[in-house]
């Protein structure tokens, strides 16, 4: 049989039956057999947030200053007592020295952690994830934000990333990084559970009053843990870790983080003023119920209704009235909170705005939405009597 005969007869069929099977192949992939990844499987998360701790751990510090171990809150702890028990007088010492965590957010040294953290040392030292130790210098703290600023002078410095914590939704996955019960830097994982629902108050020395808007999650935020960062599956920073929901006593899955977009607000003002510059819309204001929500024709209650404006305040010269209903600042929605001394605290944005910024505000008005444009400005000083929003 001749090459030319050879080939017509067979080379050719075969060449299109492969063809033909490759392209069945193609359309019915579940004839390939093994498993074929779904749109389901794709989404899925990876199987180790190994790499995200390995960009966000050389950021966190330990931060300490002798204490007696007496005086810790978990002193009367079961764990605690046998934690202590099978130390040696070295990591007793180093147990005595521990307060909390903080985290590195720039390379000149800055160092972002929580007022109660720090609140009373004498002496606060910082050690790094390498292993080095420096003497920090407090730059300025703030009680009602539970946000403090440390500084410290070393070369080769990690500041750690910072994420999004605006675009942060319930179920993502996060990772909380700090030093418990100082037993050394440890990672814990959960997924935000809350986002910018509602202020809580810490305890009742009021620490956090003026903040509102925590990042809720359940990854374990232990004693130790407070300053540390919380972290989203890349490794960039998503909040400072504050504490559990309540510090009178164990509260599982319910731990709090400040979003990094208002601590670096806080930070930033402590550095260039030494202190907190709060905006101010000069309005006092409450929440309403559903019955006087229908009173003045509200189809919901989520915004807070004018009950006062401060004449000459930036909510007055931009033309606001008692009993507009606010329901947006710069599109965010208000969810109404507590009030304070500043007017009303329990909105993101006015925590993250300076004096001079302008906002845009969403209000109704005899049933019908309409917008207003304001200048914050830094609250006047409480003058004798006066009572700024309470």
């Amino acid at each position: 049989m001749s090459l030319q005969r050879f080939l017509q007869d067979w080379a050719a069929p075969a060449a299109i039956g492969l063809a033909l099977a490759a392209a069945v192949l193609l359309l019915f992939p579940q004839l390939r057999g093994g498993h074929t990844p779904t749109s389901a499987d794709q989404r899925q998360g990876p199987s180790s947030y190994a790499a995200a701790v390995r960009r966000a751990a050389p950021a966190v510090v330990n931060i300490y200053s002798r204490i007696p171990l007496s005086s810790y809150p978990q002193a009367n702890n079961p764990y605690f007592r046998l934690l202590l028990q099978r130390m040696d007088p070295q990591q007793r010492r180093r147990m005595e020295s521990n307060l909390g965590s903080g985290v590195i957010v720039s390379d000149e040294g800055y160092i972002l952690t929580n007022h109660h953290v720090i609140d009373q040392a004498d002496e606060i030292t910082v050690m790094l994830s390498d292993g080095r130790e420096a003497l920090a210098q407090l730059v300025g703290s703030d009680a009602d934000f539970d946000l403090a600023v440390l500084k410290v002078d070393l070369p080769r410095l990690t500041a750690i990333e910072v994420g999004k914590p605006q675009q942060a939704e319930v179920g993502d996955v996060v990772l909380a990084i700090g030093n418990p019960l100082g037993v050394g830097q440890s990672v814990t994982q959960g997924i935000i559970s809350a986002t910018g629902e509602r202020a809580v108050r810490l305890g009742d020395s009021g620490t956090g009053s003026y903040l509102q808007d925590f990042i809720q999650t359940d990854a374990a935020i232990n004693q130790g843990n407070s300053g540390g960062a919380l972290v989203d599956a890349h490794g960039r920073l998503l909040g400072i870790n504050t504490t559990q929901l309540d510090e009178s006593g164990y509260v599982g899955g319910v731990g709090l983080a400040i979003p990094a977009n208002i601590a670096f607000k806080v930070m930033q003002d402590i550095i260039k003023y030494g202190r907190v510059v709060p905006g101010w819309l000069g309005i006092e204001a409450k929440p309403v119920t559903p019955q006087q929500a229908r009173a003045f024709r509200l189809d919901y209650t989520l915004g807070i209704l004018v009950t006062h404006i401060y004449e000459g305040g930036p909510a007055h010269q931009a033309g606001l009235e008692p009993g507009d209903f606010i329901t947006h600042i710069n599109g965010m929605q208000i969810r109404p909170t507590e009030p304070t001394r500043y007017g009303w605290a329990g909105v993101a944005a006015m925590s993250t705005l300076r004096p001079g910024e302008k906002v845009v505000i969403t209000y109704i008005r005899d049933g019908k939405a309409a917008t207003a444009e304001a200048t914050v400005s830094e609250p006047p000083q409480t003058q004798p009597g006066q009572n700024f929003g309470q």
